[in-house]
C-alpha cells in the first residue's frame, strides 16, 4: 500500500515522502496513530495545502522535544525491586515503569516514548532511550536496586556480583581461618608443654 508520511517515521522516510508498506503496518500502526495517509490523489492535494501548517507544527514541537532532551539526558533514576542473592530480579522492569519513575523525577514521559534496547531482568545501571519526538531522543540511566544504599553502590561503579563475590570470598577466609585454628589445636598435644 502506497501512504504519504506526515512525520518522520523511523527507517522509513521524512514528512512528505510516499512509500509503499505492506498493508498490514499502514492499517494498524501508521494510519490510527496519524502517522500517514493513504496515497490517493485527494490526499496528496490535501497534503500539499497542509504541509506548511504541518511543517511548522513539527519544527514547534520538535524545539520543545530538544529543550526537554537538554535537562533529561544524562539523568539517573533508581528503581527500587525485589530480586535474588546473585541479582536477578524476580519479573522484569516494564517501560511502565522507567515512565513512572521519570515522572516522579518530575519529567513528563509516558510508555510510548521509552525505548528498550532488551528487557531488564538484572540489578544494575542499564541505558534506557527515551524518544521524545521522531527526530529528538534522550538517554538516561536507570539504576535498578533493592535498596537505596545499593543503589548508591551501584553509582559508585560496584555491582551487587561483585559485592556478593567480595562478602563470599570474606566468610571463605574467616572459614579457613577458623579450620587452621581448630587443626593447630588438633596437632597440640599437651605431654610437649611440659
Amino acid at each position: 500500500m502506497q501512504v504519504i508520511l506526515l512525520q518522520r517515521v523511523a527507517k522509513l522516510g521524512q514528512m512528505g515522502d510516499v512509500v509503499n508498506v505492506k498493508d498490514g503496518y499502514a492499517r494498524n500502526f501508521l494510519l490510527p496513530q496519524g502517522k500517514a495517509l493513504r496515497a490517493s490523489a485527494s490526499n496528496i492535494a490535501s497534503f500539499e495545502a497542509k504541509k506548511a501548517h504541518l511543517e511548522a507544527h513539527n519544527l514547534e514541537t520538535k524545539k520543545e522535544a530538544e529543550a526537554v532532551a537538554a535537562k533529561l539526558d544524562g539523568q539517573i533514576f533508581v528503581l527500587i525491586r525485589s530480586a535474588s542473592d546473585v541479582g536477578a530480579l524476580y519479573g522484569s522492569v516494564t517501560a511502565r515503569d522507567v515512565a513512572e519513575v521519570a515522572t516522579e523525577g518530575g519529567f513528563e514521559v509516558n510508555r510510548g516514548q521509552i525505548v528498550l534496547d532488551r528487557p531488564i531482568k538484572e540489578l544494575g545501571v542499564h541505558p534506557v532511550t527515551v524518544t521524545l519526538h521522531p527526530e529528538v531522543s534522550a538517554k538516561i540511566k536507570l539504576n535498578v536496586a533493592r535498596s537505596v544504599e545499593e543503589a548508591e553502590l551501584q553509582a559508585s561503579g560496584k555491582s551487587i556480583q561483585e559485592l556478593a563475590a567480595e562478602a563470599e570470598a570474606a566468610a571463605e577466609f574467616e572459614i579457613a581461618e577458623l579450620f587452621d585454628d581448630i587443626g593447630a589445636a588438633n596437632d597440640f598435644d599437651p605431654r610437649d608443654a611440659r
